[in-house]
């Protein structure tokens, strides 16, 4: 946070320092920092929700387990969370994963870069393969593809991007089998959606960017993409890179066979990723076509710009990309758009560069979802900001460790209570899980402890990742749940998931909604989880 708040700071006491039955008791919303600093109070939020018996004792049973780690991340791992909405596909496997593959695909390493490249293996380059039988060179590997014992006095935000580009010879070429091992560690982190991104159709869009060039004329310019059906090539093309990978995926998860693994269970959609530092025209042309497809094929649900904020490139054109975005949405209506946006801190940009990010994001490009945000507090009128995205339900994805490792911003510098105080949704996501070495559990667990939260709001935050999902159809809550609290709509209203069968009208609405079928299957897992965990031991 900015030097006038840090006197103001709250000193955060890990979980467990007190029961979690008297957290509960706590405004879990409160904030001094952020509201000493705003001029204005932040908008109202509900206070604390009474808990049922199931969650006091779900509760307290996880104060229990302060001395006991092992049982204390069973614990987090068997949460029901949701939903994954900021993921990476390339980054988001394991990094022994990628190893493998590359040996299978008989990639070489060049050992001066520890860069895969294409065989043959030529002087200063050896096969991927040897990693198997020697230790040394796969730990070399892994440190290099990934956060694995990366000092704690290095550039976490170099190295954190300069493995995609160690490792991109072996992501590009199986993007069905990412998805399933990806899928499987979803599933098995008791998840129920998952968002992840790929770039389609990556090399017709550069070609098709390069032949129409660039022009200020944005209307002109996606004329000129859509004449002759250029675009619609384009879309076709990516269609066919997702139907070739939702067929390698099935065969990699087994999902057509007597065993299916438990990826095959979950819901994935896919957001098309912008590379923010490319050309106007290049940016433009991935937008559209992203935009396009999110509209043409119910598999594509958005868009997103991705590489560093703080590149040259990305800095420089910033400002036009949101009104690239802004034109693009009047045509493309239906289509999403979530924006890694304030993903930067003091001493990464120059001061002016740190005023506008998340406002342009949400006022410029109107973003259904902010990724990171991390530099709220430095924006200009930033509570005005926070109040527009808790008015329009623009939720922050938040991913603690990649925020840690890139930009060494954690506990009371982050700004996660401070949107929690705004009654801005805010989503849980791991970001790059392989590279950084963690899961959404770890993520959970890290909230828990440093920002003092009961069971109850944990619980909140798993329902506000299906909530602010791109799944269609009509939500299982009743409103604005951030800020009024999750009450079932009306046709639901009063059913207990997992202990009842829903009525009529619930069915109805069930059968109907993708969202609010997933947001059923996950309150039935509470249930369940609560009964485990609940029940007086």
């Amino acid at each position: 946070m900015t030097a006038s708040l840090s006197g103001s700071r709250r000193r955060y006491r890990p979980l467990f320092t007190v029961g979690l039955s008297a957290l509960a008791l706590l405004s879990p919303l409160s904030a001094p920092s952020a509201q000493a600093h705003s001029g204005k109070g932040p908008a109202a939020v509900p206070p604390p929700r009474p808990m049922t018996a199931l969650e006091a004792g779900t509760a307290a049973y996880l104060d229990t387990l302060r001395d006991n780690p092992r049982l204390l991340h069973g614990f987090f791992r068997h949460l029901p969370k949701g939903g994954e909405l900021h993921n990476h596909l390339s980054g988001a496997v394991s990094t022994e994963y990628l190893i493998e593959l590359a040996a299978q695909d008989g990639l070489c390493i060049d050992t001066t870069t520890m860069t895969a490249v294409a065989a043959p293996c030529g002087t200063g380059t050896r096969p991927a393969a040897d990693a198997r039988t020697d230790r040394a060179f796969h730990d070399a590997i892994v440190r290099a593809w990934s956060m694995q014992d990366f000092p704690s006095d290095g550039n976490g935000h170099d190295h954190f991007f300069d493995t995609f580009g160690k490792f991109g010879e072996v992501t590009w070429r199986h993007r069905g089998k990412l998805l399933a091992e990806v899928a499987n560690d979803v599933a098995a982190q008791n998840q129920f959606y998952l968002e992840t991104m790929v770039t389609p159709a990556s090399d017709g869009a550069k070609k098709l960017a390069t032949e129409v060039g660039w022009d200020a004329d944005l209307a002109r310019l996606h004329s000129k993409l859509a004449a002759d059906g250029k675009l619609d090539k384009l879309v076709t093309e990516a269609r066919a890179e997702a139907t070739d990978g939702d067929a390698e995926f099935r065969t990699a998860a087994r999902c057509d066979t007597s065993r299916p693994q438990p990826g095959c269970r979950l819901a994935v959609r896919w957001i098309s990723q912008v590379s923010r530092g490319s050309s106007p025209e290049r940016v433009f042309t991935q937008m559209a076509l992203g935009m396009r497809l999110a509209e043409r094929d119910e598999r594509f649900v958005a868009v997103n710009l991705v590489q560093p904020e703080d590149g040259a490139s990305s800095l420089s054109n910033y400002s036009l990309q949101m009104r690239m975005l802004n034109y693009l949405r009047s045509v493309y209506p239906k289509a999403h758009v979530t924006l890694h946006a304030g993903e930067l801190w003091p001493g990464l940009v120059k001061p002016e560069d740190l005023k506008f990010h998340i406002k342009e994001a949400v006022d410029v490009a109107r973003a259904d979802r902010v990724g990171h945000g991390v530099d709220l507090v430095h924006e200009d009128d930033w509570q005005q900001t926070a109040r527009t995205m808790a008015a329009r339900e623009t939720a922050v994805e938040i991913p603690f460790t990649s925020n840690a490792q890139i930009l060494g911003v954690r506990g009371a510098d982050h700004p996660f209570e401070t949107y929690r105080a705004y009654a801005v949704p805010v989503v849980l996501a791991t970001d790059d899980p392989g590279v950084s070495r963690i899961d959404i559990s770890h993520e959970y667990q890290y909230a828990a402890a440093t920002y003092g939260l009961s069971y109850v709001e944990l619980k909140d935050l798993a329902r506000a990742s299906l909530e602010y999902a791109f799944l269609p159809g009509t939500s299982l809550w009743h409103g604005n749940p951030t800020r009024h609290g999750y009450r079932m709509t009306a046709a639901c209203h009063g059913l207990r998931p997992g202990l009842a069968e829903p009525g009529a009208a619930c069915r109805r609405l069930l059968a109907s909604s993708p969202k609010a079928a997933v947001q059923w299957r996950q309150e039935a897992a509470f249930h369940t989880f609560e009964r485990t965990f609940g029940i007086t031991r």
